[in-house]
């Protein structure tokens, strides 16, 4: 497959890629596709997958706690993972 091909992966949102992954799974597991279309679909599922874990650690990182003061009231935010 060419960079061309594949260039429409890094515009999907998440669900989309993972959508599409899911089918690339399937279609695998089933063995619905000949050899050399089999190899394709598992390469773009590769890159699927990467895009989908960018994607997920990209949210990780905007994902903030919030904090409360002493009467649980809203006093501001941090990282979640501190």
């Amino acid at each position: 497959m060419s960079e061309k091909t594949h260039s429409d992966i890094a515009e999907m949102d998440f669900e989309t890629a993972l959508t599409e992954l899911e089918q690339i799974v399937g279609k695998l597991e089933a063995g619905r596709a000949p050899l050399q279309e089999s190899i394709e679909v598992y390469e773009r599922g590769g890159l699927l997958k990467a895009h989908c874990e960018k994607l997920l650690k990209q949210a990780e990182a905007r994902i903030e706690k919030i904090t409360l003061d002493g009467n649980s009231q809203p006093q501001g935010t941090e990282p979640l993972d501190s």
